[in-house]
């Protein structure tokens, strides 16, 4: 682990003049200040570096703004995408007057959980491995006013191109709707574009494992990362994410985690690996189903049981009910399976080794707050632990070949934002227990959602519903 004098020393070692700090927003979003090395010195690392919280969304009013960011020297890296040497870290915000973690930092939350975790006796580890897709487009346009709305999205793979005159010719090589999947070139356009991303994680202490093409055209795609524990998981996500949006800046592309911008084609999740320990020792391996433990199997049955109120932060969006509905191998049902990929459990093929069993909840998107949503679906998982909830039978059929009747006992994943955070309302006793969330954390998140998502999109016509309706 890096100290403070180790960072200084580095800082001035490698003459490296500007020190950008980051932190999250409480949607998900990373917001930086950049500071001349002067300002930061050894205390900087413990008591924080001043800042007005006042404009951060969902955070302080500006009566009560005065904030503290603490850098951590774990996360220093030299930012690739800045001109001048710049020496980028992470931080977790203070409260100034008392010194505490500011209960609505999604990383002090996180931080809160594995304290959870710990003081419950039940581990001392989590660790989570996401796989967040998204898509690469070159084009992108989009406004909304009171009498027009639109958007129009563009990639030189989609199929939907391949009747138009492009510079040169058009040479017609465009994956088909809902296949994508791992095409080579000239199919695959990406190849070069994907490899820098991947690289430029792994230079800045990503552990990378491969890319790959994903199902939909238009250019969806997907990089591995390995799996880290709870915290470092989510930073490692947040690198993820800038490294991909500013390598494809370079190459004239944009990219974006929306789970669903193309319509009638797959959309992009983000699948979470997870699993707990204790002294060193996995605890998710054992004889039952897929050769799971007891304790692993009750872990699925918290996740599945809160599942709807954990979608309020695993599936933030208005857009995230978009991608989670049946036909797209979105994982719709809440039931638990060892191969079957629209159950919303899977339990992975690890092999023999007991250090790589896990299981998989596929319903997230890559629009959450990783802090948040790792730190929501440990939570749900202690709790199935701690009351011993059990997940029910595996869904080891092919659900299309079940009848209506059949399909109708499986319950399914919340169809609306609207519906999730009505589920979140009504059961959030899992995420305030040992402190972790805050009953105000919970009515905060509520309020934001409903006042900056869910109502404005009920107040806006749908351009659809003009189509529909415009002649009755």
């Amino acid at each position: 682990m890096a100290t403070a004098a180790e960072i200084l020393k580095r800082i001035q070692d490698e003459d490296i003049q500007l020190i950008d700090l980051k932190f999250i927003d409480l949607p998900g979003i990373w917001q930086h200040l950049t500071l001349h090395r002067s300002q930061i010195d050894e205390s900087s690392f413990t008591d924080g570096v001043a800042f007005d919280g006042s404009s951060i969304r969902g955070w302080k009013a500006i009566n009560e703004s005065d904030m503290m960011m603490v850098p951590d020297p774990d996360t220093a890296w030299v930012d690739p995408f800045m001109k001048e040497p710049t020496l980028s870290m992470i931080c977790t915000i203070k409260e100034p007057r008392t010194g505490e973690l500011y209960e609505r930092c999604p990383r002090a939350v996180a931080s809160k959980a594995i304290d959870y975790l710990k003081a419950t006796g039940i581990g001392d580890t989590a660790f989570f491995g996401p796989e967040a897709e998204f898509f690469v487009f070159d084009d992108v346009r989009f406004d909304q006013n009171e009498h027009s709305a639109y958007y129009y999205v563009d990639s030189i793979e989609g199929r939907w191109n391949t009747g138009r005159e492009e510079s040169g010719a058009n040479l017609g090589y465009k994956p088909r709707y809902k296949e994508g999947y791992f095409p080579v070139a000239p199919t695959d356009t990406l190849q070069d574009l994907r490899s820098d991303m991947l690289l430029a994680m792994a230079k800045l202490g990503v552990p990378i494992e491969k890319h790959h093409h994903e199902v939909a055209t238009g250019g969806q795609c997907e990089l591995g990362i390995k799996f880290g524990k709870l915290i470092q998981a989510a930073d490692w996500l947040m690198i993820y994410k800038y490294c991909v949006k500013n390598v494809a800046k370079q190459y004239g592309k944009t990219v974006t985690f929306m789970p669903k911008p193309l319509f009638n084609d797959n959309g992009s999740g983000m699948h979470t690996h997870q699993s707990i320990w204790k002294d060193g020792q996995p605890l998710m391996a054992g004889d039952q189903y897929a050769g799971l433990s007891q304790t692993a199997l009750w872990y699925i049955g918290g996740i599945l049981k809160h599942a709807p109120a954990l979608l309020a932060f695993t599936n933030p969006t208005t857009n995230s009910y978009k991608r989670l509905v049946p036909g797209f191998e979105a994982p719709v049902n809440l039931a638990y399976s060892q191969g079957n990929r629209s159950a919303s459990v899977r339990i992975p093929l690890s092999g023999d080794n007991p250090k790589a069993k896990r299981l998989e909840f596929r319903c997230p998107d890559a629009t959450s707050n990783p802090y948040l949503a790792f730190a929501a679906m440990l939570c749900a998982g202690i709790d199935g632990i701690k009351n011993q909830i059990d997940p029910g039978e595996p869904l080891d059929v092919d659900i299309y070949d079940l009848s209506p009747e059949e399909l109708a006992k499986i319950p399914s994943t919340p169809g609306s934002l609207l519906e999730a955070l009505n589920a979140l309302e009504a059961d959030h006793g899992f995420l305030t227990a040992g402190g972790v969330f805050t009953p105000d954390f919970i009515t905060n998140w509520i309020e934001y959602k409903l006042d900056n998502e869910v109502n404005p999109m009920r107040l806006r016509p749908h351009p659809y519903e003009v189509a529909l309706y415009y002649d009755c």
